[in-house]
């Protein structure tokens, strides 16, 4: 697994897991993972148009909301503070914020709402405390 993965458990009936078998068996796929993955990524691809409209929806009621990877750079902070604004982080996937900028981060950032994980210092995470 590379470092932008997530290992995600699926409960399956024995019929639904002996039919991926045979198609990995028969070299249509690598690996059950490898079947799973591109029926994800299908059903993903399906729906992409409902994922495109609801991320222009918040981003347009939120800015600050984002899908996929947030990394929280200095000049943001800075920005946000020279401004007056108090950043909302809203979203899905993983937000990123450096232990060197804590002290900034605490006094800019008024929420962190994610669906996913925080990559920061245990001082982020205890002040946002619904980020485990």
């Amino acid at each position: 697994m590379d470092g932008n993965s997530e290992k995600v458990s699926v409960n399956m009936n024995v019929g639904t897991l002996s039919q991926i078998d045979v198609l990995v068996d028969l070299g249509y796929y690598s690996n059950r993972s490898d079947f799973i993955n591109q029926a994800v990524r299908q059903a993903i691809d399906q729906k992409q148009s409902i994922i495109e409209n609801e991320t222009s929806k918040q981003r347009e009621s939120n800015g600050d909301w984002f899908t996929g990877i947030c990394v929280i750079t200095k000049d943001q902070l800075l920005i946000a503070k020279e401004k007056g604004k108090k950043l909302k982080i809203r979203g899905y996937g993983v937000v990123v914020i450096d232990k060197k900028l804590d002290d900034l981060a605490l006094e800019v950032i008024d929420s962190i709402d994610i669906k996913g994980k925080i990559l920061a210092s245990q001082k982020i995470k205890d002040t946002f405390s619904n980020i485990k």
